[in-house]
């Protein structure tokens, strides 16, 4: 199973370079679309079929299969959660790279251009179609649109749906992790923090119903969490608020409290209105939950092809693309290619030498699930 001898230091290198030169395109979700259109010159460059944007700024090509199987999905996110604006300055050294989004995905994505030049250079050819596919939506507020897509485009006719990431090597993700996302929006008639002294102001009142939120008590088991991420409001500090508002962020392993937290914070909600008091909720995100057993075909091989490197492997529940085939009843994973740390932040950063066992092992994965 082991086929890092075809991994030499030329391709690894070639990917990292790639990967810094996707990074220094800027990305933030709903504007991806200049990324997108670096990836998909990339893809004609390398003479792939089927080369096509669609209307999404989702990326796909093809490398053609000689066999009758069902084709095969690997897919990794375009977008970053860095404004457009920010400084994406690059640090190289022999062991790492530092730069925001390297890994988180920049690294992701040029691993559907490693897969395929290590593919070519073993001389394999596959019983089935591998789509290679750089989609959207990923981060934040873009509540997996890019993957929707692909999986409404591919349906159940497909032997299985990889998900890159560049950092998380080691782990496997099988269950999509349930997350409902919330605007809290509070409106009152405002006015003059001394003329006015007495009426109600949307930040107080906003300040009044986090605590409550707060207050809820998470299960340990299954897990749950809350979390408010950002308050916006206000107009100066000498005027009592006439608009506030919140971004309310929950996730659980388990279904049904998931569901029974969401209706906690929609009755906190509607309590929170009274006279003079206006408090709105709107949906703003709903990543479907799903998984498939750890004992599932697709899992094993995961965690063997992981392990033939030398890898230790674990398996995790997370908030990824692979939610949208794992809600569907479809064989998904995630994996990582390579370790880093700063997902998200300033300092991000990959270490360089796991990629040579990070990109075999992905190789050996799309090479062994059509058999």
């Amino acid at each position: 199973m082991m086929v890092s001898k075809t991994m030499t230091p030329e391709l690894i290198n070639r990917v990292l370079d790639l990967a810094v030169a996707i990074q220094q395109v800027p990305a933030p979700t709903f504007a991806e679309a200049r990324r997108a259109e670096f990836v998909h010159r990339q893809f004609l460059a390398e003479g792939l079929s089927a080369v096509s944007m669609d209307a999404d700024c989702n990326v796909y090509a093809c490398l053609p299969g000689t066999g009758d199987a069902l084709p095969l999905v690997v897919s990794a996110h375009l977008d970053t959660v860095f404004p457009e604006n920010t400084d994406l300055a690059v640090r190289r050294s022999a062991e790492e790279i530092a730069g925001p989004g390297i890994g988180d995905n920049a690294l992701g994505v040029a691993g559907l251009f490693g897969l395929l030049w290590s593919l070519r250079l073993r001389g394999n050819t596959l019983p089935g179609d591998l789509w290679l596919v750089a989609n959207v939506g990923e981060e934040g507020l873009g509540d997996l649109r890019g993957m929707r897509a692909v999986v409404d485009r591919f349906g159940d006719q497909v032997t299985a749906y990889l998900v890159l990431e560049g950092m998380a090597l080691g782990h496997v993700y099988h269950r999509g992790l349930g997350v409902r996302r919330y605007r809290i929006t509070v409106q009152t008639t405002g006015g003059h923090s001394w003329v006015d002294y007495g009426r109600p102001s949307a930040v107080h009142e906003l300040a009044v119903l986090i605590t409550r939120l707060t207050a809820l008590q998470m299960p340990a088991q299954p897990r749950t969490t809350l979390n408010v991420g950002t308050i916006s409001g206000g107009t100066s500090v000498n005027t009592i608020a006439a608009a506030a508002d919140l971004e309310l962020d929950l996730r659980s392993e388990d279904i049904s409290m998931l569901e029974r937290l969401s209706k906690q914070v929609e009755k906190i909600v509607e309590e929170a209105s009274r006279a003079g008091v206006e408090v709105k909720t709107e949906v703003i995100g709903c990543r479907p939950p799903g998984e498939i057993s750890s004992e599932h075909r697709l899992v094993r091989l995961a965690r063997q092809c992981l392990e033939a490197q030398g890898v230790q492997s674990y398996l995790h529940i997370g908030s990824t693309d692979a939610n949208v085939p794992l809600s569907r009843g479809l064989p998904a994973v995630c994996l990582g290619l390579t370790t880093g740390f700063g997902a998200h932040t300033q300092s991000e950063f990959i270490r360089t030498r796991p990629l040579a066992q990070g990109l075999p092992q992905l190789v050996a994965l799309v090479e062994q699930v059509f058999t």
